[in-house]
C-alpha cells in the first residue's frame, strides 16, 4: 500500500500544475477572510495522487493546522458506503432490490402516508405499495429528515427527536422502529426526498447480515482497502486529529466553533449511522473512490463486481428524471437539473443543465459539514475535499471546485 501524498507530475496524467494552483489560490481565500477554518483538497487521475493541499486550522482555538492524517465529520459522504455495503450483500443473492424490507424488517409491514392535516392530528393513507429495497436505495421510500423544515412528516420526526442526531440512548434498531411508526411522506416511488432511507438500508444490513455496522464495515470494507482511519468515532488517542466543526457567524469571525450542533464522535454512538456516522480522512476517503473508479476493485481487494457498480451509478429515478423534475429540494435555494440519482450516488445526467463543468456519468456526494467527492470515469478523475462548516449550503464550495478542477485537465 502506498504512502498518501503527491506521487506523479500532473503533467504525466494530463494535468497543468499551474492551473491546479487555481485551486489553492481561491480557496485559501475562504481562509484568510474567515469563512473557513481550514481545508483539505486531493486530486486523483489515473490512480495517481496529482494534486494535495492543505490550508488553514483543523481547530482553530487550538491553533492546530490541517495535516494529511487530520480526521474529518463526512456525514453523508457515509451513505455510498453504506449502499455499497448493501450492494455487497445482494451480490451474494441475500436479497432482490424489488423486495419489500418488511420480510427482515416487519416494523415497515403497514406503512401509512401522510394526505392531510397539522402534525398534532395528521391524516394518514394506507400505502399502496411496500416500501422496497431499491426505495431505500434511491430516496424514493417516502422517509424524510427533521432538519428539511419543509413538510408536515419534517416536524413529526423533530417531535420524536429526530433532527439532526436521535433521542438519548437510540441504537438503530431502535430508530428504525421509530421511523417505522411514522407517517411517510409520499407513495414509496412517488418522489425523491433526501431522507434517513441510508439508516434504514444500514440496519438491513446488520439484520441480513447477522453483523453489527461497524463490524460489517470494519471486516468487509475498510480493512480489504486499507482505510484504516475510517470509524464511526474517534478513539482517545485519536482525537488530536479530529477537526473542529464550525458554522457561520455575522460577526467579524466568519466561522464561530460548533462542535455541540454536530454528532458526538468522540465516544462509541448508541445509534450506527449508515446515512451520516462516520469519521474518515482525504487518505481514506480517497481509497474508497480509487475502489469505486477501479470497478469496485482495490490493490487485489475485491468489493463488488464492475457490471454491479456500472449499474449503481446510472440515473435510476423514473423515466431517466432528474432530481429538480422528480425530487423535493434539499434547501430551498438548491437546484438539481441534469443530475439524477443512482444507488446511493448523484449521477450526472446532463453538465449543460447542471451548470456545472463535468462528465455525463460522473457520480458524487458530499455531507453536512461541506465536504465532497465526485468520481468521473470518463476521464479517469476522483476528488476528495475536506472541511467542517455546517451547514453544507452556506457556500457553492464543490461546484466552485469542479469548475477549477475541470480547467487544469488540458489533455
Amino acid at each position: 500500500m502506498k504512502e498518501f501524498g503527491i506521487d506523479i507530475d500532473p503533467r504525466e496524467v494530463g494535468l497543468d500544475a499551474q492551473r491546479l494552483q487555481r485551486i489553492d489560490t481561491h480557496f485559501r481565500r475562504y481562509v484568510d477572510d474567515g469563512r473557513l477554518a481550514g481545508w483539505q483538497v486531493m486530486v486523483s487521475r489515473h490512480g495517481k495522487v496529482a494534486h494535495l493541499t492543505s490550508y488553514g486550522l483543523a481547530d482553530r482555538e487550538a491553533h492546530r493546522a490541517v495535516e494529511t492524517d487530520t480526521l474529518w465529520r463526512i456525514y453523508s459522504m457515509t451513505k455510498p458506503i453504506t449502499s455499497v455495503a448493501a450492494m455487497m450483500l445482494w451480490e451474494q443473492g441475500a436479497f432482490e432490490l424489488s423486495d419489500p424490507v418488511s420480510r427482515w424488517l416487519p416494523e415497515f409491514a403497514q406503512p401509512r402516508v401522510y394526505v392531510a392535516g397539522p402534525a398534532a392530528r395528521p391524516i394518514t393513507v394506507p400505502a399502496t405499495e411496500p416500501i422496497r429495497v431499491w426505495h431505500l436505495l434511491t430516496h424514493t421510500a417516502g422517509l424524510t429528515y427533521g432538519f428539511h423544515r419543509v413538510h408536515v412528516t419534517d416536524e413529526l420526526y423533530r417531535l420524536r427527536g429526530f433532527e439532526t442526531d436521535a433521542p438519548d440512548g437510540f441504537d438503530l434498531a431502535a430508530c428504525v422502529r421509530a421511523w417505522a411508526e411514522l407517517p411517510l411522506a409520499f407513495q414509496p416511488g412517488a418522489e425523491w426526498n433526501y431522507s434517513v432511507a441510508t439508516d434504514v438500508l444500514g440496519r438491513l444490513v446488520e439484520v441480513v447480515s447477522g453483523q453489527t455496522l461497524d463490524a460489517f464495515f470494519a471486516e468487509r470494507i475498510f480493512e480489504p482497502l486499507g482505510m484504516k482511519d475510517t470509524a464511526f468515532w474517534c478513539p482517545e488517542d485519536r482525537q488530536g486529529r479530529l477537526a473542529a466543526l464550525y458554522t457561520p457567524s455575522s460577526g467579524p469571525i466568519r466561522a464561530v466553533r460548533a462542535d455541540t450542533l454536530g454528532k458526538k464522535v468522540t465516544k462509541p454512538p448508541a445509534w450506527l449511522s449508515g446515512g451520516g456516522g462516520l469519521v474518515s480522512t482525504t487518505r481514506d476517503y480517497t481509497r474508497f473512490t480509487w475502489m469505486l473508479l477501479n470497478g469496485g476493485e482495490l490493490e487485489g481487494a475485491r468489493l463488488l463486481s464492475p457490471r454491479t457498480l456500472h449499474y449503481m451509478t446510472r440515473n435510476h429515478l423514473p423515466g431517466g428524471a432528474d432530481l429538480t423534475a422528480f425530487g423535493r429540494p434539499l434547501f430551498a435555494e438548491t437546484r438539481y437539473d441534469g443530475v439524477g440519482f443512482g444507488l446511493g450516488f448523484g449521477v450526472v445526467v446532463d453538465p449543460v443543465a447542471y451548470r456545472t463543468l463535468t462528465s455525463v456519468g460522473e457520480y458524487h456526494w458530499g455531507g453536512m459539514a461541506s465536504t465532497g467527492f465526485w468520481v468521473d470515469p470518463e476521464e479517469d478523475l476522483t476528488v476528495v475535499f475536506m472541511t467542517q462548516l455546517l451547514p453544507s449550503s452556506t457556500y457553492p464550495l464543490r461546484s466552485q471546485l469542479r469548475q477549477l478542477v475541470y480547467q487544469a485537465l488540458v489533455d
